[in-house]
Order: structure tokens, then C-alpha cells, then sequence
């Protein structure tokens, strides 16, 4: 395993050079939280490829393949399908808005009073959705040096927390694309057609295998539909992909760069399915189904190609881990801590500009070590996730989508639609379960009725926040003071 140590230890050698390097283009506030909005087409499309398909995609839809054969695709195809919409739909609108943060969208439409609240509940999301990514370094790093789990929690989230505090965004995005270079290579190109020849090919996969195995719907209707409520609308919400949509460099770069990264999400998707259904015929009696990746790498990967592979999962962790990381630092610092303090207003430029730079690192590095110690305390992945999402979904996608689409709604509608989503939520969790469909069935379902009823009862929003909201959708007005702060001039590139 020498040659493979080599090739992780060299990996994780250069995502901590890559943060020392992106610490000295962060300078401002824009350059540390949205990389100074300058991304174009290819690195965006990287980068948000890279941050949607984590170690759950990664590894969790290799179980899946291994569980359900091809329909195990399912997961990550409708985070690939939640993506395009995104991309098709919104991220045009949502680049031109120009902030950094989902709850600064949300006091744009309603005219403020919404901030506190909705970011309390993005950030236990993206809090975690960092611990989940977190928790996938015990099972990697097991596999490469049998490592005990709380060590191989505190070495990998040492490393992510340690460049995403250097560099913020900038080296986040740089260390992206590098992972999303060595995912593309691992998975894609070494391991998915590895893993078929090493099964016999279709042909023999189809002989050893129950049809079901090969049936697109396999997995059950039910689940399916789970799925797209979660992680399909996850993806049009959540602060981590938002943030990602506010690095573009415009609005057309965000609308096809996206569109691009969720068509390699469909392809990723259809790869893991098959990886699985292929460790299902070489190693039919495994003790869990999330055991098919590390097990088919660790057995039929030669030296040096094993440890590029394994480089993948770690990659495919990390860019989810740093997203959801500097996601969590940033609503916390920007939506709850500023505004209980006061700080409305943000310093202009110059040196005062340099100390927000160095407020958002402390809250990276502080959020960090709760991400590394949440992490070791908590055991189970999928309960961890499906806690992320459903508090996400049920209590910010009625009053984000509402504020979107419908003209009508309210500021008391939307801080009622989140309260209601998230204690229904929280609550319905308790009673049937974590893992329980329910919760975010009729979660949903409370959020969006009492946004209805709310925002009925209440006199509709002030015109001239509207006219600003339509000014601002179309990029033809100023940022607002929170967002503008720190924006320095364009660059062209």
C-alpha cells in the first residue's frame, strides 16, 4: 500500500498548499465569502459539481447500486435534476441579486424581520450537512490506514477546516477542482469501467443478478418521490449551493455553467448505480451495502490506481465537507451574530474591510471544531442528513420558492411558513421517526399552509420594497448595504 499512501498523502499536501495560496487573493470580504464573484464557466461548473456530489453520492450511491442495482441511481439523479432546475430557473435571477447569504434574499422580497430566524434554520442545515460529510472521513481513512474513527475524523476535518479558514472560498474552489478533476478520473474513467470488466461485463452481471436488479423503478415509487422532495428541492434552497451561484462571474455563466454540472451529476449518478450492482456479483454477502465502495476498491484496484480511487472518495467528501462548512461560518457570522450585535452595517473598505475578513475566518474556524466534535459524537450518517434536509425543506422552501414566484406573499407569511415547517418538522420527526417519510410530508405541507394563510391575513408587501425586489431581480439596481460593503470593482478576465 506504499504507492497508495503516496498518492493520498501527496493529495492532501496540496489541498493545504492550495489554501495558503487562495489566503493571499482573499483580501475582502467578496474574495473570502464568493470569490470576488469571478468565476466563468468551466471553474463554476467544477466547483458546483464538485460540492453536490459528496460522500453520500460517492459512497452512499454505490450502496445503493449495491442494494437496488441501476434504480439505486435515484438519489443522486434528482440531486442532478434539482441542479438543472436550479440552473435553468432561478440561478440567473439569484446571481443578479448580489448578496451573500439566502436569508439576505429573503429581507429583499419581504422588507427585512425574516434574517434571524430563517438563518437559525439554514444553519443547523448546512451545520449538518458538515458533519455528515465529516463523519465519511472515519470510513475512508479506515480503509486506507485502519485508523480509529475519532482520529480519522479530527486529521480529515482538520485539513478541510484548515484551508477553508486560510483562503475562504478562493481555495475552496481552487482545492474543487482539483477534486473534481481526481472524482472524474477515480470514479469515472478507473473505477466504473474496472468494476464492470471485473464482473464479466452486462452480460454476466444480467445472469447473476434478480431482474430486479435492472429495473429503473426498482427501488420503490415511494422512494423516489421521497427523493425528489428532499434532494430536488434541496438543491434550489440550500445556502451551500447558493453560495456557489453567487461566485459567478453573470448570470448566463451561472445558468449554463449549472446546467452543465447537473448533467454530470445524471452521468456520476448512472456510474455509482452500476459500480454497486457490480460489487453486488463479486462480493454478494457483504455486511453492509455502504461497505461495496471500499471493498471493491480495496480488492480488484491495482497499486497506485487503488490509492488514486480512494483519493476520489476523500475528494468527493472534502468539496462537500468545505462547502457546507464555509456555508454554516457564513450564515452564522452574517445572519445571526451580526444582527443580534447590531451590525447592520458593515465597515466600508480598507483596513475595516481586512477585519471581516478576519471575523468570517474566526467563525470558519470556530464552526469547524463544532462541525469535528458534532462529527464524533453522532454515528449515523443517513439520520444525520435526512435531519439536515428535512428541517431545510419543511422550513425554508415554501417562503424562499413563495418569494420567488408569488407577489403576494408576506413577511409574516414567510416567518410563519418557516416556524410551522420547522417545528412540524422537528416534532413529526420525534413521533414517527428520523427516517420516516412523514415528517417532510406534511412538514411541508403546515409550511405552506400557514404561508397562505399568513400572508392572506396580513396587508400585502410594501410597493416600494416590491419595485426594489423587480429592480434588483433584473441587475439594474445598487447591492444592498449588507452585500455591497465589501464588493470591490470588477476584473475582467
Amino acid at each position: 500500500m506504499a504507492v497508495d499512501y503516496l498518492v493520498i498523502v501527496v493529495y492532501l499536501a496540496g489541498m493545504l498548499a492550495m489554501g495558503w495560496w487562495g489566503m493571499r487573493r482573499a483580501r475582502s470580504k467578496s474574495e473570502f465569502l464568493v470569490a470576488g464573484r469571478r468565476l466563468g464557466p468551466a471553474m463554476y461548473s467544477g466547483t458546483m459539481a464538485a460540492i453536490v456530489l459528496g460522500g453520500a453520492s460517492t459512497i452512499g450511491g454505490v450502496g445503493l447500486g449495491y442494494q437496488y442495482g441501476l434504480s439505486g441511481a435515484w438519489m443522486v439523479f434528482t440531486i442532478g435534476l434539482g441542479l438543472l432546475a436550479l440552473s435553468v430557473f432561478f440561478s440567473a435571477r439569484i446571481a443578479r441579486l448580489k448578496v451573500y447569504t439566502v436569508s439576505e434574499m429573503l429581507d429583499l422580497r419581504y422588507g427585512g424581520r425574516a434574517g434571524v430566524i430563517s438563518g437559525l434554520v439554514m444553519w443547523a442545515y448546512t451545520l449538518m450537512l458538515a458533519v455528515t460529510s465529516t463523519i465519511a472521513y472515519a470510513t475512508i481513512f479506515d480503509v486506507l490506514f485502519d485508523m480509529n474513527r475519532t482520529l480519522a475524523i479530527v486529521l480529515g476535518g482538520s485539513i478541510v477546516v484548515a484551508y477553508s479558514t486560510l483562503g475562504g472560498m478562493w481555495s475552496i474552489t481552487l482545492t474543487d477542482m482539483v477534486q473534481f478533476v481526481v472524482k472524474t478520473i477515480g470514479v469515472l474513467l478507473l473505477l466504473l469501467p474496472i468494476a464492470v470488466v471485473k464482473a464479466g461485463g452486462f452480460s454476466e452481471m444480467k445472469a447473476e443478478l434478480p431482474t430486479e436488479y435492472f429495473d429503473p423503478l426498482g427501488i420503490g415509487g415511494e422512494t423516489i418521490f421521497t427523493y425528489v422532495l428532499i434532494y430536488t428541492f434541496g438543491m434550489l434552497i440550500g445556502q451551500d449551493i447558493w453560495q456557489r451561484v453567487f461566485t459567478a462571474r453573470s448570470d448566463t455563466t451561472a445558468k449554463w455553467g449549472g446546467t452543465v454540472a447537473g448533467t454530470y451529476c445524471l452521468v456520476y449518478a448512472l456510474a455509482g448505480a452500476v459500480i454497486g450492482t457490480a460489487a453486488k456479483v463479486l462480493y454478494p454477502k457483504l455486511g453492509s451495502p455502504d461497505d461495496a465502495f471500499a471493498t471493491i476498491v480495496k480488492e480488484e484496484l491495482p497499486v497506485g490506481v487503488r490509492g488514486l480511487v480512494l483519493a476520489a472518495a476523500l475528494a468527493a467528501v472534502m468539496s462537500t465537507s468545505s462547502g457546507a462548512l464555509i456555508a454554516c461560518a457564513t450564515v452564522a457570522n452574517n445572519d445571526i451574530w451580526s444582527r443580534l450585535r447590531g451590525m447592520v452595517k458593515a465597515p466600508a473598505e480598507g483596513s475595516e474591510d481586512h477585519d471581516e475578513v478576519k471575523g468570517n475566518r474566526l467563525f470558519i474556524l470556530i464552526m469547524g471544531l463544532a462541525v469535528i466534535c458534532t462529527a464524533i459524537a453522532i454515528d449515523n450518517v443517513v439520520e444525520a442528513l435526512t435531519v439536515a434536509y428535512n428541517l431545510l425543506v419543511g422550513g425554508l422552501l415554501v417562503p424562499i420558492l413563495g418569494g420567488l414566484l408569488w407577489k403576494r406573499g408576506t413577511v409574516h407569511g414567510a416567518l410563519a411558513s418557516v416556524v410551522v415547517g420547522g417545528l412540524a418538522v422537528v416534532t413529526l420527526m420525534a413521533t414517527y421517526g428520523i427516517l420516516a417519510n412523514e415528517p417532510v410530508y406534511y412538514g411541508l405541507l403546515a409550511s405552506l399552509a400557514a404561508y397562505l394563510a399568513v400572508s392572506f391575513a396580513t396587508p400585502a408587501t410594501d410597493a416600494a420594497v416590491l419595485a426594489a425586489w423587480r429592480e434588483r431581480l433584473a441587475g439594474r439596481a445598487p447591492e444592498p448595504e449588507s452585500a455591497l460593503a465589501s464588493e470591490p470593482a470588477a476584473t475582467p478576465r
